[in-house]
């Protein structure tokens, strides 16, 4: 009997397929997502949170071995999840399934720093760069000294020398060629210097008197007749229309004797002399004007041709004469009861109301006594105070 050696294979179950969506999302890079979200770097990270950049990217890494204490671990994680808006128990708890950290009670040994295998802790070396080597690197380790350095180049750095080099010496020596002076002997000297010695060569020996046979030397008197300066010509005169012993000055000039002292009686021979006195023709007399402050107030003088004469704040007492001018200025004052005008010594006004804003008055004689009468010092206190104290002044 052939018995049955055959037996059915278990079934092959069947196989499920992923998507490409059905990936595995770890914390870390939510959390680099969030952070790139913010714009922060590690550094940045570091900076705000006052926690190292390499804890940073080991939380990121799931990483609980680049801790020093792995009991500040959850405080790490839950710290930087808020600083990323996210759960900071989830956070936690994820790192714990991802990296495989146990919280550990705190007197236990596992709650220490990190030991080596005989029980010992760990000591890190001295002058080590967590930044530039740690276990997750984020930071470019620093290039070497030479590692940028190319042979190739010393021979454009050389051509480079040698180019510069004879630039430099090209330039020095035309500079000398430049400024070298070089003297060349002529057989013939120059004009100029003929002109300037013409004397050369020409001996002054006394001893030569065959050179000197028949000279006669001239006699002093006829040397001091040839060096004598020339006599002047004789002055011409030219006789005035009188004498002047025969000018009277009493009857010339602008003010006569008799117009000074009426009791001085001119002579006869004065009233028959030729000349007749001198007339004097003088222009009116221009009334003097002046402003005049009794109170404080501003005041500003403008000219025909808008030029500021005067403009500031009076005082009291305080004149300013207004100067005569073709066309007469304009004048604004702002507070107008202060203000009077002074004509000749004689007061007049005010400006206008007290209180009132006068603008373009026109500083004229003529016109301000058409518009103003005189002032009454019965009226304002102050003018008379201020007239009082003009008088006292002029009778000192």
């Amino acid at each position: 009997m052939i018995g049955k050696t055959f037996k059915r294979s278990d079934a092959a179950q069947d196989a499920q397929t992923k998507g490409f969506d059905d990936f595995e999302l770890r914390l870390g890079d939510l959390m680099r997502g969030e952070r790139a979200t913010m714009g922060k770097s590690l550094l940045d990270v570091q900076r705000e949170l006052k926690i190292k950049a390499a804890y940073i990217a080991a939380i990121e890494n799931a990483d609980p071995s680049a801790f020093d204490t792995p009991g500040f671990i959850a405080g790490y994680v839950r710290s930087y999840a808020r600083y990323l808006r996210m759960d900071p128990d989830y956070a936690f708890d994820t790192f714990c399934t991802e990296s495989g950290f146990a919280t550990a009670h705190g007197m236990s040994a596992e709650a220490s720093s990190l030991q080596g295998k005989i029980g010992e802790p760990v000591v890190a070396p001295l002058g080590k760069d967590i930044f530039s080597a740690s276990a997750t690197p984020f930071v470019p380790a620093a290039d070497r000294v030479m590692a940028g350095f190319e042979p190739r180049a010393i021979g454009s750095v050389l051509v480079l020398i040698a180019m510069i080099g004879g630039l430099g010496f090209g330039g020095w020596t035309v500079l000398q060629e430049v400024q070298k002076v070089q003297f060349a002997p002529v057989e013939q000297a120059p004009v100029v210097v003929a002109d300037l010695d013409p004397l050369s060569g020409v001996t002054n020996s006394l001893d030569q008197t065959q050179d000197l046979a028949g000279f006669v030397a001239p006699s002093s008197d006829a040397l001091d007749r040839l060096y004598r300066p020339q006599a002047l010509d004789v002055p011409v005169l030219t006789a005035r229309d009188a004498p002047i012993s025969t000018l009277n000055p009493g009857s010339f000039g602008s003010v006569l004797p008799a117009q000074i002292n009426p009791d001085v009686v001119v002579a006869d021979a004065d009233v028959a002399s030729p000349h007749p006195p001198a007339i004097q023709v003088v222009g009116p007399d221009v009334p003097e004007l002046q402003l005049v402050a009794v109170r404080p107030a501003w005041v500003r003088v403008r000219a025909a041709n808008g030029t500021v004469i005067f403009e500031g704040v009076m005082s009291p007492g305080e004149n300013f004469e207004v100067p005569a001018t073709e066309e007469p200025a304009t004048l604004r004052v702002g507070e107008s009861g202060a203000v009077y005008f002074a004509v000749n010594g004689v007061h007049y006004g005010p400006a206008g109301q007290t209180g009132v804003v006068t603008s373009n008055v026109a500083l004229n004689a003529d016109s301000l006594l058409d518009s103003y009468s005189v002032a009454d010092l019965t009226a304002d206190d102050d003018l008379a105070e201020v007239v009082r104290v003009a008088e006292n002044s002029a009778g000192e």
